[in-house]
């Protein structure tokens, strides 16, 4: 079975493991590698081990980084630099509702990556064009998230310090409002959000999966303190008023009298009789 060693491409990237093809390597050695995306230069963060058994062929270090190498680097810096800027100005004379966050090129210039945002998905077919009818090389659009925005641009946190994630975070785990509530933190989205407008990464850090926060022993017993206390619902309802045999006015010197238990029933009407005619009025 190989030897194999962890290359990270970038400081806050992840570990992939390498075959060393017989080259003989050290932690902190820079190596050109061939990844899925193209030719690059990667750190060795973990020296060579054996492994007995593996799922799948991992590929393989080409060589050892030259000067040639580092210097093609430094040139596609710069090269990176021209690119984005040509790809906004082809966004703005398209009119095309996306924001170009960062430009990555491969060390042999064969593939061009631009990283952008969007609310919704873009028709860049002819923004692909232009870009490809001026590079002459393969183009590749890619739509990442706020929080890959931060990643890549980089920043300061509320904390005074630079981001985590552009630190050493390699990848992003699931935050929710819970940790904060166990921690008990004030409850303000403004306070707890980072600058990529979601939840701070740095809320799980201290986050206990199991939910249970445990009091420092004592003599007697072991308290256990849950996670979410318990909500009552409270319900303030007005008083009923119940009827009074004899209601007195406060702001009147009279008092109504209670009502008799026929008040309200309808008076009966008198059939009218009727008149005699008198006895000249017939002769």
């Amino acid at each position: 079975m190989p030897d194999v060693v962890g290359i990270k491409f970038r400081s806050c990237g992840k570990i992939n493991n390498f075959e060393t093809n017989g080259i003989e390597l050290h932690k902190g050695d820079l190596v050109v590698i061939e990844s899925e995306f193209g030719l690059g230069i990667g750190t060795v963060l973990t020296g060579p081990r054996f492994i007995d058994k593996h799922e799948k062929e991992f590929k393989k270090v080409i060589r050892l980084a030259e000067k040639d190498d580092l210097k093609q680097k430094q040139e596609n810096i710069q090269f990176e630099k021209e690119a984005k800027t040509f790809c906004l100005e082809r966004i703005m004379a398209r009119g095309l509702p996306m924001k170009l966050i960062s430009t990555e090129i491969t060390l042999d210039r064969k593939r061009i990556v631009f990283y952008f945002t969007a609310d919704g998905r873009i028709d860049f077919r002819e923004l692909v064009k232009d870009l490809a009818a001026k590079f002459k090389t393969r183009i590749e659009m890619r739509q990442i998230g706020v929080r890959d925005k931060a990643k890549l641009v980089g920043g300061l946190s509320l904390c005074g310090k630079e981001l985590c994630c552009r630190l050493f975070l390699t990848s992003f785990e699931p935050i929710s409002i819970r940790m904060a509530k166990q921690q008990e933190l004030t409850l303000n989205t403004g306070k707890l959000s980072g600058a990529c407008g979601r939840l701070m990464c740095c809320l799980g850090y201290e986050y206990n999966e199991n939910g249970v926060e445990t009091a420092p022993a004592s003599d007697e017993s072991t308290i256990a303190i849950s996670e979410e206390p318990e909500i009552y619902e409270i319900i303030v309802k007005e008083p009923e008023t119940t009827p009074a045999d004899n209601v007195v006015c406060q702001n009147n010197k009279h008092a109504e009298q209670k009502k008799p238990e026929n008040f309200n029933r309808p008076k009966r009407r008198r059939r009218r009789r009727p008149r005699k005619k008198s006895p000249e009025t017939t002769a």
